[in-house]
């Protein structure tokens, strides 16, 4: 055991822990002169004001075990007899001070987020200059450079451990040490809006690259494929990480019963996690399609939740395909001007219901005078319903349906989206919810 220090060495401290947390856990015993987070190693450093009161907090551990919301921490005396500067930026890249540059990591990041996210979440704290978002071990990362030190501080207190979404894309906040950040493009990776005339560098990545100091190696126009890696925590199959490049068309395989399914019936399920642009069903395999989505990150989402879905009394097989599009011609069906797309109003909203199959339905776009038997006589054919609720949300009918199991309502959905009902086209996704 290492020899008593004020300097403590807390480890198994994950994502959802905050420096206010750590802070809660130690400042009984003595003021915290110094606290370190050591994010891709799930610990951190703390110093207390003197050696008595680290060792207070120690003893008082060793018999109660300390817990930081449902986790528990475990606590040691740090080798270092003091945390200097020069060892926080070492270890951690970055320093105590209050700077006007924010380093951001998001855990847990379900959906994708860009530039433009970024700029919604913390411009209402201040104006801000620079934005550059890239990838490391630590997961996706971004720096924010604020016109004012007091701007950052306050989008920091304010935004730290807090989801951009619900449930996931949690912030955790540190100062940089940079002084300027260099912004060479204006795209969905990288901006300056104190420059709006940079270009947008759609031709590929450059060759120049610069260099951010304390995040490392760092990627602004970072591909396509590098963001899916980055949302989902890991990568796409090896056998398409350098063939996709910066390509955005993928293409999905899914196996399925040929006698009851049709291109139609394929967008409207696949709909639920992008735009379609066309769907192609290969006459020599009559249980394959293929499925070009609009870009990567929703061919991912697509392959994510429905992979081994089941339908018709099979099991979907959903991956990549080889081909990087669909060859438009007569024995491909053409989806990309299609007003039924989901995705070309309120995508991040969108994004957000994406689901597996539920056994629970969500109706929209309903006629007015319509009664739950109508709904009911128009969807039984797929089994048995276990309950149903009419109801009005901001002037229009919708309804929730409770199906008996997954498959009928995924059966529902591919058959009774985009159809007629009383003379009104009806919408229908999952819904998370799991009672009415």
């Amino acid at each position: 055991m290492s020899e008593p220090s004020k300097v403590i060495h807390v480890r198994n401290v994950g994502h959802e822990i905050s420096e206010n947390d750590l802070l809660q856990l130690f400042q009984p015993f003595g003021a915290v002169t110094k606290l370190v987070m050591l994010r891709a190693k799930n610990q951190a450093l703390l110093q207390m004001q003197d050696v008595s009161a680290a060792v207070n907090a120690l003893q008082f551990y060793t018999n109660v075990q300390p817990s930081i919301r449902g986790r528990n921490v475990y606590i040691q005396f740090s080798s270092h007899q003091e945390l200097t500067t020069m060892e926080q930026n070492t270890h951690h890249g970055r320093v105590d001070e209050p700077n006007r540059i924010l380093l951001v990591t998001i855990h847990h990041m379900l959906y994708p987020i860009t530039v433009d996210v970024l700029h919604q979440v913390f411009s209402p704290y201040g104006f801000v200059e620079k934005i550059v978002t890239f990838q490391k071990s630590a997961g996706f990362q971004a720096l924010v450079q604020y016109q004012l030190q007091q701007c950052a501080a306050s989008a920091r207190t304010s935004l730290q451990a807090r989801n951009i979404y619900d449930g996931c894309c949690q912030l955790d906040i540190q100062f940089s040490n940079l002084e300027e950040l260099q912004v060479n493009y204006n795209n969905e990776r990288s901006r300056d809006y104190t420059n709006p005339n940079l270009p947008n560098d759609q031709k590929g990545r450059s060759s120049h690259q610069p260099a951010y100091g304390d995040v490392g190696v760092a990627y602004p126009q970072m591909t396509n494929a590098a963001a899916i890696a980055a949302a989902f925590g890991g990568g796409l199959p090896p056998e398409h990480d350098k063939q996709l490049g910066y390509l955005i068309m993928f293409s999905c395989t899914c196996h399925f019963f040929p006698q009851r399914i049709d291109e139609d019936k394929l967008f409207n399920l696949f709909s639920l996690y992008g735009n379609i642009v066309r769907i192609k069903l290969l006459r020599n395999k009559p249980d394959h399609a293929l499925v070009q989505m609009g870009d990567g990150f929703q061919a991912e989402l697509a392959v994510h939740f429905l992979k081994g879905a089941a339908l018709f009394g099979k099991r979907l097989e959903v991956n990549f395909s080889k081909h990087p599009n669909i060859t438009p011609g007569t024995d491909s069906h053409d989806y990309v001007n299609s007003n039924l797309n989901r995705f070309n109003r309120n995508a991040t909203k969108n994004y957000r219901y994406c689901c597996s199959p539920t056994k629970m339905i969500h109706l929209s776009t309903l006629p007015q005078d319509i009664t739950e038997e109508e709904i009911l006589n128009h969807l039984q054919e797929h089994g048995p319903i276990v309950n149903a609720k009419v109801f009005e949300m901001n002037g229009k009918k919708q309804a929730l349906v409770q199906c008996e199991n997954e498959e009928q309502a995924t059966e529902a959905l591919v058959c009774k989206h985009a159809t007629s009902l009383d003379g009104s086209i009806i919408r229908i996704s999952f819904s998370q919810l799991q009672t009415i």
